[in-house]
């Protein structure tokens, strides 16, 4: 069964339309497959995915998608120099132990990259912060603190500013607001629910 535009979550959607037909793609904590399952019928891509939850690698593979269960923080290593045309980490980078490194290792093994991730410092989260006094639950950010997964949590200006002394180019900014929407939105360090970033090299 075959993913539909219309039936991916809307970031992913978005990450789609960045993507060139029968270009070579590694999709990096895939979880059930939706976006690379989408690529690979629709774009005609090469479509490789790595994904840590033994769940998500068997739904990944009911779908008839090559995935292998992997850790992002160590087994990118194994892949080498520019063998895929697009390394994609969705929803993911602040879940690893090593954003950098990680970082690092999508444009070794990518030519370009898309990284997308909650924006810790949308207005919601700082609010509940500085008001309630507590960790925020948000749509994007929806595990109370004891059960999140999330272990970095960054902000867009967070990832400007690291980009910047990684020496990444930064080819296009997208920017959610709290529907999922991609808006031009003012202060977006403020008011982003979401960022999506496509990197190249320098």
């Amino acid at each position: 069964m075959t993913a539909k535009n219309n039936s991916l979550r809307s970031d992913l959607r978005l990450i789609a339309d960045m993507i060139e037909p029968d270009s070579r793609v590694l999709d990096i904590g895939c979880d059930d497959g939706a976006l690379l399952d989408f690529l690979v019928h629709n774009r005609a891509v090469s479509g490789r995915g790595v994904e840590l939850s033994q769940k998500g690698v068997n739904l990944c593979v009911a779908r008839g998608l090559s995935v292998i269960q992997g850790n992002a923080d160590t087994d990118l290593q194994y892949y080498p120099d520019d063998a895929f045309d697009y390394a994609i980490l969705s929803q993911t980078i602040q879940a690893t132990n090593n954003p950098r490194h990680v970082l690092e290792e999508l444009l070794r093994i990518g030519q370009k990259a898309i990284v997308s991730f909650p924006n810790f410092g949308h207005w919601r989260v700082r609010s509940s912060l500085a008001f309630a006094g507590r960790m925020p639950v948000t749509q994007s950010l929806s595990f109370q603190w004891y059960e999140t997964p999330n272990i970095h949590f960054c902000t867009v200006d967070d990832f400007f500013a690291l980009c910047q002394d990684m020496n990444i180019r930064i080819a296009k900014t997208l920017f959610l607001d709290e529907r999922g929407r991609q808006k031009k939105l003012l202060f977006p360090n403020l008011t982003a629910q979401q960022a999506i970033f496509f990197l190249h090299r320098k």
